[in-house]
């Protein structure tokens, strides 16, 4: 029980994500802070605050650092969640509403589950496998036929919104799978640090030079130290305490809260076909947990 309380936890600071991140970069006609600096920023400023952490709790000592086998599974850990979801969702985001972006991204629980049991060596049941391809069928159909103005429209950043799964995807199965050893707080805070030599230096020199609103920045301080720092805390220990595949199925919860987030942050508009889409992708993971 313990691990999913702590994976609801998790869930409900990443389903902000969306439209704090969309708070934080602007629109095309209203630009804020660039996606570049948002999103190598946030990793600059948790991995400082993780560094800290580190520090205050003697894990930075030789005997509680990361074994030799660790170091593989958090770059790949870095690379997915620390560099690779927030710089496509930032910039996608640029263009499209979160509310749009949280349907799209509905299917990252499959993926999370399909790689934690691949990397755990589990079989699920090829009904699980039906309803993962199903719930991808319905976010491409939403892509598709999802009305902006009149006209059908693809957009180009949904394609950075799919890239986008498959990073994180990828960063929460190997974070999982070495947060066994380390624990959930560890894991994220290592990813991080290994990660500054790269994000702070590029961070600095994309300052912005001009001025940004007060809500950008405020968008930025919640990314930086909730999206990317303390929701890896509840969200891997609770994958290192119920498993991937099990835990991942909460995030079935993240669309629609970051639909209903997205309507009083940024006055986003609620439309009945985002709804129905997000309903039917939830629908296949909640059918596909059960199979």
């Amino acid at each position: 029980m313990k691990a999913y309380w702590l994976g609801i936890l998790g869930v409900v600071i990443f389903a902000i994500t969306f439209p704090m991140t969309r708070l934080a970069v602007g629109t095309v006609e209203a630009p804020q802070l660039s996606p570049w600096f948002s999103a190598l920023g946030r990793a600059a400023v948790a991995g400082l605050l993780s560094l800290g952490y580190l520090a205050l709790t003697s894990q930075l000592k030789a005997a509680y650092r990361p074994k030799r086998g660790d170091w593989l599974p958090l770059a790949i850990t870095a690379a997915g969640v620390v560099f690779g979801f927030p710089l496509l969702t930032a910039w996608a985001l640029r263009y499209v509403e979160s509310i749009h972006a949280a349907v799209l991204v509905g299917f990252l629980p499959l993926a999370t589950a399909a790689l934690g049991a691949w990397l755990a060596r589990q079989r699920p049941s090829v009904g699980f496998w039906i309803c993962a391809i199903l719930g991808s069928c319905f976010v491409a159909l939403y892509a598709l036929i999802h009305k902006q103005g009149s006209t059908l429209l693809f957009h180009p950043a949904d394609a950075l919104l799919v890239l986008a799964v498959l990073c994180a995807a990828i960063g929460y199965a190997y974070g999982a799978l070495v947060s066994t050893r380390l624990g959930g707080e560890q894991v994220i805070c290592w990813a991080l640090v290994i990660s500054l030599p790269i994000s702070l230096p590029t961070a600095l020199y994309l300052l912005p030079q001009t001025p940004v609103s007060v809500s950008a920045w405020i968008g930025f301080v919640y990314i930086s130290v909730f999206s990317m720092w303390l929701g890896f805390f509840a969200w891997y220990r609770a994958l290192a305490l119920g498993g991937t595949v099990r835990i991942s199925q909460i995030q079935l919860l993240q669309p629609l809260l970051s639909i209903t987030f997205a309507v009083p942050v940024l006055g986003e508009r609620l439309d009945l076909l985002t709804v129905a889409f997000a309903a039917l992708v939830i629908t296949t993971v909640f059918v596909g947990k059960k199979l």
